[in-house]
């Protein structure tokens, strides 16, 4: 089925003032999870957005500027290390993107979400499998999610340069295992992710 049809049968029409939802960061073991809203301008088409994972960094990085430039409104927003903990990182996720949506500037009719859930909103809202390649406001809203954690990692890294959040993204990497062993967890780092969990009772 081609993506055309696929969006018919969802009921998107690209005339409604919708917002776009998406995500990054649930699998790391450190930092936020973030989660962006984007209502794009169609008198302002944005060219080449796509699921912000099948784009190179340097594109992600021109994507972001356009989009948050063109788009009629956008709202990057997070749940911490420390609410994940508490919530789980389902809840917190969940949490983010009520936050993106509710910090919008405009109000959108409708919501697009990525994945199979969506969170607890006051407006309509509708979940989209793989919506990041599907729907431009769901891929807009990816890349927006995607750069602000990698801009996070990239921050934190000067702090704890050791661990290398700089190249892994906080990810379980073999660096990363190895300075977690070594050095510890930092502040950042979720405690009730298993392999956090396992170096803290050593």
């Amino acid at each position: 089925m081609n993506n055309q049809l696929t969006l018919e049968r969802l009921g998107f029409d690209p005339q409604e003032l919708a917002a776009g939802v998406d995500e990054a960061g649930r699998g790391p073991l450190v930092g936020p999870v973030m989660a962006a809203a984007v209502i794009l301008d169609p008198a302002q088409p944005i060219k080449g957005l796509a699921d912000s994972k099948k784009l190179s960094a340097q594109n992600r990085a021109r994507l972001d500027l356009e989009i948050r430039s063109k788009a009629l409104a956008f709202c990057v927003a997070q749940a911490s290390a420390e609410e994940i903990d508490q919530l789980n990182i389902l809840q917190a996720t969940m949490l983010a993107m009520t936050r993106a949506v509710q910090g919008l500037k405009v109000t959108p009719v409708r919501v697009w979400v990525d994945g199979n859930r969506v969170p607890k909103l006051s407006l309509p809202a509708q979940a989209v499998v793989k919506g990041d390649s599907l729907l431009d406001c769901i891929s807009a809203a990816s890349i927006l999610a995607k750069v602000s954690r990698d801009h996070w990692c990239e921050t934190i890294d000067l702090e704890y340069p050791q661990y290398g959040f700089a190249q892994h993204k906080g990810y379980g990497t073999k660096l990363h295992m190895e300075a977690l062993c070594t050095f510890g967890a930092t502040p950042w780092h979720r405690r009730t992710f298993a392999p956090v969990a396992a170096v803290l009772v050593k």
